[in-house]
C-alpha cells in the first residue's frame, strides 16, 4: 500500500497541475487568438464546449479502465499526452485543427483529472473523504496561482509561447504520478470484476445524486461565465464586482478547510444536505439583495460554502450511498449526466438575457435549480444502504 501522505500530496500536486494548464488557460487565450487568427468568439468557446462534452462521454470508459488497472496510468501518461496536446494548441493555425485537439483534451481530461484521482483516493486511503477534503483544499488555489502566471507568460511570451511553458510543466505531471502513485492498484479479485452498472443506474441513490450534481454544475458554470455582468446590470461598481468574485475562492477554501478540522466523524450525507441548502438560500439572496455590496457578501458566502463542500460531496457521496465497489465507472456516469447541463448552461443564461434584455430572470431560476438540486439529494439520501 502506498504511503498515504506521499499518495495525498501527489494527487494534490497532479491535480493542482493538470486543472491549472488543462483548463484554466482558454480563457486567457480566446483574446490574442482572436487578435492573431481572426477567429470569431463564438468559433473559439465552441471547442471549449467540444472539449467539455467529450470529456463527459469518456468518464465511463475512463472510469471502467481505472476500475481494473488503478489511476496511476490514467494520471501519468493522460497528463503526458495533456502535455504533447497542448504543445500542439501553441502551434495552431486552422479551425478544425484547434477543435480537433480539443476532442483530445477532453479525452486526456477524462484520463488525468478528477475521476481517476478521486479513485484512487477512495481505494487506497483508510479515510478517503478526509484526504480528499485535504486534496480540494490545495487545488482550490489553482486560479489564484495559474491565471497571473498565464496572464504574465502570455505578456512576456505570447499565447503560443505560454502554452509552450505550460506544456513543459503540464509534462511533470508523469514522473510524479508514477513514483508518488506505485502501489495503488487494484489488489482483488472483487475489485478487478467489473461493476454491472444497469441495476446502479436505476436505483434513487444514483438518480438523485445525478440530479443534483448536474443541477449544481448548471449553476457553477452558469455563474461563472454571467456573474461579472449580472452584478454590473444590478448597478455595482466594477471594483466591488471583482472584489466581490474573488472572494468566492477565499470562502471555498475555508469552508473545505472547516470540514477537514471536523475529521472523519462527519458524513458526506450529512455535508451534502448541509451544502445543497445553502445553494437555494445563496441564489435567493442575489435575487432580492439591494444592489449594495456588503449585502451581497451573503450570497457570496452561501454560494461559496455550497460549491467549495459539494466539490467534496461529488466525490465522497457516491461511495458512501452506492458503495466502492465500481467507484470509477459510477463516478464516470455521474459526470456524463452532468454534460449537457454543463455545456449548455452559459448559452441557456444567455439566451434569457437575450431575449428579456435584461439578467434579472435568471436569479429565480437558478433559484428553482437550486431548489431542484436540494431535493434530489434529499432523494439521493433516503436510498442509503
Amino acid at each position: 500500500m502506498a504511503s498515504e501522505k506521499r499518495l495525498i500530496w501527489t494527487i494534490a500536486i497532479t491535480q493542482l497541475v493538470g486543472w491549472g494548464c488543462l483548463f484554466t488557460p482558454f480563457q486567457l487565450m480566446i483574446a490574442p487568438m482572436e487578435r492573431e487568427l481572426g477567429w470569431s468568439r463564438t468559433e473559439i468557446s465552441g471547442a471549449f464546449t467540444l472539449g467539455l462534452l467529450v470529456s463527459g462521454l469518456m468518464a465511463i470508459p475512463a472510469g471502467r479502465w481505472v476500475d481494473r488497472h488503478g489511476g496511476r496510468g490514467a494520471i501519468a501518461w493522460g497528463g503526458l499526452a495533456g502535455a504533447l496536446v497542448l504543445a500542439a494548441w501553441g502551434q495552431v493555425q486552422h479551425l478544425w485543427m484547434f477543435y480537433a485537439l480539443w476532442v483530445l483534451l477532453g479525452m486526456v481530461q477524462a484520463a488525468a483529472l478528477w475521476g481517476s484521482a478521486m479513485a484512487v483516493m477512495v481505494s487506497a486511503i483508510r479515510e478517503p473523504m478526509r484526504a480528499i477534503t485535504a486534496v480540494t483544499f490545495i487545488t482550490g488555489f489553482t486560479g489564484t496561482l495559474f491565471l497571473p502566471m498565464i496572464a504574465l507568460l502570455n505578456e512576456a511570451l505570447g499565447w503560443r509561447g505560454a502554452l509552450l511553458v505550460l506544456a513543459l510543466l503540464q509534462a511533470t505531471q508523469t514522473p510524479v504520478a508514477l513514483w508518488g502513485l506505485r502501489g495503488t492498484g487494484p489488489k482483488t479479485r472483487e475489485t478487478l470484476a467489473p461493476v454491472a452498472l444497469g441495476p446502479i443506474l436505476r436505483r434513487p441513490a444514483f438518480l438523485g445524486l445525478a440530479l443534483c450534481l448536474s443541477a449544481h454544475s448548471f449553476i457553477g458554470v452558469g455563474l461563472g461565465a454571467h456573474l461579472v455582468l449580472l452584478l454590473k446590470e444590478k448597478g455595482i461598481a466594477e471594483a466591488w464586482v471583482i472584489t466581490l468574485v474573488a472572494l468566492h475562492g477565499p470562502f471555498q477554501v475555508a469552508a473545505r478547510g472547516a470540514l477537514y478540522a471536523m475529521g472523519a466523524r462527519v458524513r458526506m450525507v450529512a455535508v451534502g444536505v448541509f451544502a445543497c441548502a445553502l445553494l437555494p438560500l445563496g441564489l435567493a439572496w442575489l435575487w432580492w439583495a439591494p444592489p449594495v455590496p456588503l449585502w451581497l457578501l451573503g450570497f457570496v458566502l452561501c454560494w461559496a460554502i455550497a460549491d467549495g463542500l459539494l466539490t467534496i460531496v461529488r466525490a465522497g457521496a457516491p461511495a458512501e450511498l452506492l458503495g466502492k465497489q465500481g467507484y470509477g465507472a459510477i463516478t464516470g456516469a455521474l459526470t456524463a449526466s452532468a454534460v449537457l447541463p454543463r455545456a449548455m448552461a452559459p448559452a441557456v443564461i444567455a439566451l434569457i438575457w437575450q431575449s428579456s434584455g435584461s439578467y434579472a430572470p435568471v436569479p429565480p431560476l437558478l433559484v428553482l435549480v437550486g431548489m431542484v438540486a436540494f431535493c434530489a439529494f434529499i432523494w439521493a439520501a433516503r436510498d442509503r444502504r
